[in-house]
């Protein structure tokens, strides 16, 4: 296989300097770059258009999430940080890797397996996600995080899906149903249909019609969305 080009994001020059000695070993690893701060990453980016991106979360004055504003990304990313345990179990569960500092050699080597083809990042990695947490997803080939809570509902969109914002927008995600119902909390997110899975904490009110069906109402959403009767069963826990 061809080596992966790869770039360094790190505000500390000795983390950067011991990442890139630490890649040498790799012959799968090409470091084209490195970068101490955001607009400098850019750069690298638009120049270089990497496979794989090392990123630093916490930068000087700003984080590496504001790289995924500034830059349309198509590398994995393994995050480099110190960071709380929510935020780690949040990046496991959207199929990410990342690297807790200082890095270790051994950790560095699962990551860097993941990167081959015969592995996907994390494989069947299947925990759920809190309600609390954030999602990380492709829409239209740029990486965007998502707050779980804004989230309304999900609707099927052949082997992709439509996410339905608060705000009523809605994106494209190639997630099919079953993948989403893999990953959300079950408390709050229940499929009511093969075609929709809807966040209770948006339902406004459930509706009981004739030949024992019932229908959803969402929170801004003129049109109610109609339970199966294949759902409905297991909907009752949630309506008591």
């Amino acid at each position: 296989m061809s080596r992966l080009k790869t770039i360094i994001v790190d505000d500390t020059m000795l983390v950067r300097n011991e990442l890139k000695s630490l890649l040498n070993d790799y012959p799968e690893i090409d470091v084209i770059g490195v970068a101490e701060n955001i607009d400098n990453a850019v750069k690298l980016i638009n120049t270089h258009n990497p496979d794989v991106i090392f990123l630093d979360i916490q930068l000087k004055g700003e984080t590496g999430f504001d790289l995924f504003e500034k830059a349309d990304i198509s590398a994995k990313i393994i995050f480099i940080t110190a960071y709380d345990q929510y935020a780690i179990r949040a990046f496991e569960v959207n199929a990410l890797d990342y690297l807790l500092k200082p890095i270790n050699k051994e950790r560095l080597s699962i990551a860097i397996s993941r990167l081959l083809p015969k592995e996907r990042i994390y494989p069947g990695h299947q925990n759920k996600l809190n309600y609390n947490d954030v999602i990380y997803v492709n829409i239209n080939g740029s990486l965007k995080f998502v707050k779980i809570p804004l989230l309304k509902c999900i609707i099927a969109e052949g082997k992709y899906s439509y996410i339905i914002y608060g705000d009523n927008k809605k994106d494209l995600i190639s997630k099919t149903l079953q993948e989403w119902e893999n990953i959300l909390p079950e408390k709050y997110f229940i499929r009511i249909h093969r075609s929709t899975i809807v966040n209770f904490e948006h339902v406004e009110k459930v509706k009981k019609c004739r030949n024992y069906t019932n229908e959803v109402y969402i929170i801004g959403i003129d049109e109610p969305f109609i339970i199966s009767r294949r759902f409905a069963v297991k909907l009752k826990k949630y309506l008591v």
